[in-house]
């Protein structure tokens, strides 16, 4: 585990460009030999951040499973109305944001803070290059807190430690696990993690949750998986519905429950169309 580190908020500051497996300004730890989520992920979602090895897999997962584009998609549309949601009208100030990926639009601190100007964000990841580009692309607004440490989700004590100087956890925050959990591979230490998080918070807290499943379609899912888990990093496991629920156990889950991330209160007279992905919010009782 890597001490926690602070975000450099200097105006104007950029990140690492990873685009170019030969720039200097790539952090030690940055492995171009093999395919990672984040960069892979990024990729899907259109940005740059990214190596051949990983638009090679990326490609391969997409012939494999067409899909996996609009999963991806739909992951970030659903964090942006949760966390509208969240910030304005269940009114909570404060997110613990663990597992981020690479910063692109409409990340958790600037939705929140559009909303409510002085909320406070802790974003959690461990990967070298989010770390490289959370230092100088995640700032705050004047009103509130962005903060980012360099942690290991299935560390919760670490993360709640290093998490105190920016949240108040005597008072209500949303922990935002999207994407995050179908990388602990076993289902025990899962609920272990979710159990221990949502245990340091109060009453009033909410748990954010996305999580890929063999359960909603996807043709090819169950082999891009495979394929994933044998060419690239961190390897991946899906989960059903059954074992989805068990996460948000003894919480009260807001409309519409377990559903679908792109079919969780989409925009209206907008057309959602089912993926893969489940997806809730939950109040702690």
């Amino acid at each position: 585990m890597d001490a926690p580190h602070r975000p450099d908020a200097r105006p104007g500051a950029r990140g690492a460009d990873v685009s170019d497996p030969r720039s200097n300004s790539l952090p030690a730890r940055v492995r171009s030999d093999i395919a990672h989520n984040a960069r892979v992920w990024n990729y899907w979602l259109g940005g740059r951040d990214h190596f051949p090895v990983d638009r090679a897999v990326g490609d391969r997962v997409t012939g494999m499973y067409p899909s996996i584009g609009e999963v991806a998609r739909a992951d970030r549309a659903f964090l942006g109305r949760t966390v509208r949601y969240l910030a304005g009208d269940a009114g909570i100030g404060q997110f613990l944001d663990i597992g981020t990926g690479l910063p692109t639009a409409e990340n958790t601190h600037e939705v929140a803070q559009h909303t409510a100007p002085d909320a406070r964000v802790m974003y959690v990841d461990n990967d070298p290059i989010v770390l490289a580009h959370a230092r100088s692309l995640l700032t705050s607004s004047p009103e509130g807190a962005t903060e980012y440490i360099d942690a290991d989700a299935r560390h919760p004590e670490e993360i709640l430690r290093a998490a105190r100087p920016t949240l108040d956890l005597e008072r209500p925050v949303a922990v935002m696990l999207l994407g995050i959990l179908n990388f602990v591979l076993d289902t025990d230490e899962a609920l272990r993690i979710v159990r221990r998080l949502m245990e340091a918070v109060p009453s009033g807290s909410y748990l954010v949750l996305t999580h890929p499943t063999l359960e909603l379609g996807g043709e090819g899912n169950e082999a891009a998986m495979r394929f994933w888990n044998e060419n690239a990093t961190p390897p991946i496991t899906a989960r059903s519905r059954f074992e989805f629920a068990a996460f948000l156990s003894g919480m009260d889950l807001v409309e519409p429950g377990i559903v679908s991330c792109a079919r969780w209160r989409p925009a209206p007279g907008t057309r959602a169309v089912e993926v893969a992905q489940f997806g809730a919010v939950a109040r702690k009782r």
